[in-house]
C-alpha cells in the first residue's frame, strides 16, 4: 500500500474497502507523533503490558515483536505494533527521563542543541541522583562524565538535614564549587550557577560536605547541568 513521505501515513486506494481501517491507521500514527513525547527511548526489548496509543523510540539492537526495527517509534495499536521510521530532525520527549533527543539522519541524540551536516553535534544534559548524608562529606557516584562541560549544579534537600548546622557543594579538592552555606530544611535548594563553566577530563563525583558538624541524617536530590560535544561523524 502507498504511503506518505515522512510519516509514513497510509493512502486510500480507489474502491478500497474497510477503508476506516486504514483511516484510523493514519490517525493513531499522526496522533502518537504530534505530541512530541514517547513513554521510552532506546529500548531493545517491547514492554509487558503497554497500552494502545503508547509509543516508544527502538533501541539499536531490538528483539522480539520490535526485532528489525531498530531507532523506529513504535506505536501500540490494537494488541500490535505500528512502526514509523524516523528521519532527520525528528525531535521527541522521554517522559521516562525527562530528557529530548533529536534523530540526526543516522541515530538518536540525547539533548541535541545544535548540529552539523557532517554529524557534529552540542548537546545539553542533566544528570540526576538522590543521596542520603552521614559522615563528614558524602560523595555520589560518578555523575560527571568524562568531557563533560559543567554548566552547574544544583540540588533539593529532600529529607531535613540534622548533625551539620549548613552544607556546601562541589567536587573533591573544590568541594565549595556550586555553593556554601546551604539550608539544611526540607525544601532547600541549591542553584550553583557557575561564572566560567568548567570541563572535565574523567568520571567526577559530586561531593556534599558538612559545615559546623557532621551529617547524621538528610537525604539530597542533586543534578549536574552539562554540555557535550560529539565530533562530525563523517
Amino acid at each position: 500500500m502507498a504511503e506518505t513521505f515522512r510519516l509514513s501515513l497510509p493512502y486510500l486506494e480507489s474502491g478500497q474497502a474497510q477503508k476506516h481501517v486504514t483511516v484510523n491507521e493514519g490517525l493513531e500514527r499522526i496522533d502518537a507523533l504530534a505530541g512530541g513525547a514517547v513513554e521510552t527511548m532506546g529500548g531493545n526489548t517491547p514492554p509487558a503490558s503497554p497500552a494502545d496509543g503508547s509509543a516508544h523510540v527502538v533501541g539499536t539492537a531490538p528483539t522480539g515483536d520490535w526485532a528489525g526495527q531498530g531507532d523506529a517509534v513504535a506505536i501500540r495499536s490494537n494488541g500490535g505494533w505500528i512502526f514509523v521510521a524516523p528521519w532527520a530532525g525528528l525531535s521527541l520527549h522521554d517522559a521516562a527521563t525527562g530528557e529530548r533527543a533529536a534523530y540526526d539522519g543516522s541515530a538518536w541524540v540525547r539533548g541535541w542543541a545544535a548540529g552539523s551536516a557532517a554529524g557534529a553535534s552540542t548537546a545539553l544534559r542533566v544528570h540526576e541522583t538522590e543521596m542520603t548524608l552521614s559522615g563528614a562529606a558524602t560523595d555520589t557516584a560518578m555523575l560527571i562524565r568524562a568531557n563533560d562541560v559543567v554548566i552547574g549544579a544544583t540540588g533539593l534537600v529532600l529529607d531535613a538535614i540534622s548533625g551539620a548546622a549548613t552544607w556546601r557543594l562541589g567536587v573533591a579538592g573544590a568541594d565549595d564549587r556550586y555553593g556554601a552555606g546551604l539550608g539544611i530544611g526540607a525544601g532547600s535548594y541549591a542553584l550553583g550557577v557557575t561564572g566560567s563553566p568548567t570541563a572535565y577530563y574523567a568520571d567526577t563525583a559530586l561531593r556534599v560536605t558538612a559545615e559546623g558538624g557532621s551529617f547524621t541524617a538528610g537525604r539530597v536530590r542533586l543534578a549536574v547541568h552539562v554540555l557535550t560535544l560529539a565530533p562530525p561523524k563523517s
